[in-house]
């Protein structure tokens, strides 16, 4: 469980980036911040192993506050995705997913050997082992990067904004093959996005941030979009302008469904 009690972060200039955040994070679930630019949520993840400080307030993982543990040792039981998969250049695939182990001391061809195990989990093909990541595509770049996250076996799996850089149908597919895997590891996942319905296709439970990590609203997609909790967040879900009121129409090729601006946005399976 992580746990953010009252948490702030102001910096040397004046500004604030949290004010005052209390969050818990349930084991074995997946939490999603969402927010626009500047809203504190990347500010908030980090603050969890410790790429950012608080100014106040505390961190905790399972009751023990982060800052009373080593930060390098932290940093290494924790993982941890980036949007821009954040892998070595000069390093091949194999060796890119097990850095940390063997910098946690477990002898390289051990390493090696989970390395491939974790290359098969997140759906890639042993034969790309002795690449370099240029020599990938974006999407195989950022399975490379889940599967060094998860190359020592951690609790918690830090994500920010990891599927942002792929067009939308690889996109579509990493998330699709992130609840395929939280499904059989059962991880701590704290996972950041700008995009709602990224937000509502992976969180178990969803955090709406405003300016400031100013906590709008939390919850289920179903308890957001039924009990919205202010304009805000209405507008934010795209429940203003008619984006998700849905209605049925009838065609020649079957029943579509029709959002409040008279677009189809899919059509329905089966008879009504």
């Amino acid at each position: 469980m992580i746990e953010f009690r009252s948490v702030r972060k102001e910096y040397p200039d004046g500004t604030v980036a949290v004010a005052d955040v209390s969050l818990t994070v349930p084991s074995h679930r997946t939490v999603v911040l969402v927010g626009s630019s500047g809203s504190g949520k990347t500010t908030l993840l980090r603050m969890v192993n410790r790429m950012v400080e608080p100014t106040s307030g505390q961190v905790l993982i399972d009751d023990e506050d982060v800052h009373e543990r080593d930060a390098v040792r932290l940093r290494r039981s924790i993982g941890y995705v980036m949007q821009s998969s954040g892998l070595l250049p000069h390093v091949r695939v194999i060796d890119n997913i097990a850095t940390v182990p063997v910098l946690n001391g477990v002898p390289k061809a051990q390493a090696r050997e989970r390395a491939r195990e974790l290359m098969e989990t997140v759906g890639l093909d042993g034969e790309l082992a002795v690449r370099y990541p240029a020599q990938l595509s974006g999407g195989q770049q950022q399975r490379v990067g889940v599967a060094r996250a998860l190359a020592s076996d951690p609790n918690i799996l830090l994500m920010d904004e990891p599927f942002g850089a792929v067009d939308p149908v690889v996109r579509g597919e990493l998330q699709r093959e992130l609840l395929r895997l939280q499904t059989e590891l059962g991880k701590t996942i704290l996972f950041v996005t700008h995009d709602i319905d990224e937000a509502f296709a992976l969180g178990d439970e969803i955090v709406i941030l405003a300016r400031e990590g100013r906590i709008v609203q939390q919850g289920t997609r179903d308890e957001i979009l039924e009990s919205p909790a202010d304009d805000f967040v209405r507008e934010f879900v795209g429940l203003v302008g008619g984006r998700r009121e849905m209605t049925l129409r009838s065609t020649p090729r079957g029943t579509a469904v029709v959002d409040g601006s008279g677009r189809v946005q899919g059509m329905l399976r089966g008879d009504v």
